[in-house]
């Protein structure tokens, strides 16, 4: 249950049992006027009904409870230690009220009964005998306050106030928490300048959580920015002295001989790693700048698959490896094709590098179904050890290996699958890696896909459709 249910049904259950139970004890505790007045005049209808009863026997006094009635409204019975006074059938409760087993109108539960509602007067007669007198009232009223004057629409209306007030109450907790969580969402999905917003006027516990929220997501987007900025001035000032290493490096080969050919190979294997290694930490400070840098134009993925196994299986040959590629469906995208080849690429050559040698690394694309949306799936499946489980979601952090040795000797630096997450995820789609049963690590890598239609409508337009450059 969210959280805006759970606080609005439970202060409104609260509130709405204090006011009903505050109405019922009110009203059950302040007898009515009509109670009021029979209650005042009970003893001495007491007397009268003893003296006339005493004077002129169960006629009179047959005929003064009848008087009584037609005055009073008000049925009246007495009785002595010995039962009624009068031969005539009796209701039970007026009995049960003159033995004392029936509660009276004077009392807090004999008021709750809306139906049957007795009072009794008790005196002790000249002659020795003990009288009481019981008076059956009239049912309270029914039609619009409900019986025993029980206030059913002050109920009503009570209970519906307060659920109006707690109704916005439950709102003003809550909407700092639904914005908050909407902003946290954003952040997430690499929306640096995602804020909560002001919370209104009353500065309280929630407001202030909802600015330091917007004060660490500042801090956030500054020092991801500050970061970006840094690894974008690193490659670019490690470009002008590589470009000059490689110039001196070609200067050292011609006025060298041939026993300094090992180490000049050395030197020109290493500057290769460098540029290579600030290209994509260039990219990753692209990517890390957000989608807004991307050219998209229309993408044949099927066709981009095709041609980096193509290229990947003349590489692998070194290894006895080889790139199998299946294309099951035609892929229509939108995005920017370097960079998806990149992801791709990275993807592939991860694999041929760490397979077995003599094993084929076997690349499948194909269109699926996702909702209500088409997405392209590419999966790469090797032979090679696999990753352990702990680290499956951590391979696409930047720097990330899992054994320092083995990237060293396999030349790499840990970008490349992070090149391929964040690109992925540019794109709006998603990178996951697993381990397969039977030994070998599979990444799918899924993208949205544009309609057939769409799609054979973009590529017509586009300057390689219309001999455009």
């Amino acid at each position: 249950m969210r959280l805006f249910l759970r606080i609005f049904l439970s202060f409104w259950l609260a509130q709405a049992l204090f006011l009903v139970l505050a109405i019922l004890v009110t009203v059950a505790m302040r007898p009515t006027r009509r109670i009021s007045e029979i209650e005042a005049l009970l003893p001495k209808t007491l007397d009268d009904a003893v003296a006339t009863y005493q004077t002129g026997g169960p006629g009179k006094l047959r005929d003064y409870l009848r008087t009584y009635h037609d005055t009073r409204r008000v049925h009246a019975m007495l009785f002595d230690e010995h039962g009624p006074l009068l031969e005539r059938p009796i209701p039970p409760w007026i009995a049960e009220t003159a033995t004392g087993k029936h509660r009276t109108a004077d009392t807090f539960l004999g008021r709750l009964n809306p139906h049957i509602q007795t009072l009794k007067a008790e005196s002790l007669g000249a002659d020795g005998h003990h009288y009481v007198l019981v008076t059956e009232l009239p049912p309270g009223q029914t039609a619009f306050f409900g019986p025993n004057g029980v206030p059913l629409l002050g109920l009503f209306i009570a209970v519906l106030t307060s659920g109006l007030v707690c109704y916005v109450l439950a709102g003003y907790l809550t909407s700092p928490i639904l914005r908050l969580r909407k902003a946290t969402q954003k952040l997430a999905a690499g929306e640096l300048s995602a804020r909560a917003g002001e919370t209104g006027l009353f500065k309280d516990e929630l407001s202030h959580l909802v600015r330091d929220f917007d004060t660490m997501a500042e801090q956030i987007e500054k020092l991801v920015s500050a970061q970006s900025r840094l690894l974008k001035d690193i490659s670019h000032e490690l470009r002008s002295p590589l470009a000059r290493l490689n110039v001196a490096l070609e200067l050292a080969r011609q006025r060298t001989g041939p026993e300094a050919e090992g180490v000049l190979d050395r030197i020109s294997l290493e500057t290769s790693r460098m540029n290579e290694l600030i290209g994509s930490l260039t990219t990753i400070a692209r990517l890390e700048s957000g989608a807004g840098s991307l050219r998209k134009i229309p993408v044949r993925l099927e066709e981009v698959v095709e041609e980096v196994a193509r290229d990947a299986d003349f590489e692998a040959q070194a290894r006895n490896c080889r790139v199998e590629a299946e294309i099951l469906d035609e892929l229509p995208a939108e995005g920017d094709p370097a960079l998806l080849r990149s992801a791709i690429e990275n993807v592939v050559r991860n694999a041929t590098r760490y397979s077995r040698e003599g094993t084929t690394v076997k690349v499948r694309a194909e269109r699926v179904q996702r909702l209500n949306s088409a997405q392209g799936l590419i999966r790469v499946t090797d032979s090679g050890p696999g990753v352990p489980d702990e680290s499956l979601e951590k391979i696409f952090r930047p720097f990330y290996r899992i054994d320092d040795a083995r990237g060293r000797s396999t030349g790499g630096v840990g970008l490349g699958l992070a090149i391929t997450d964040q690109a992925v995820r540019l794109h709006g789609g998603s990178v996951v890696a697993s381990n397969l049963p039977e030994g070998g690590l599979s990444v799918e890598i899924r993208l949205p896909l544009q309609s057939t239609v769409v799609g054979e409508a973009r590529a017509e337009q586009s300057p390689a459709a219309t001999g455009l450059d």
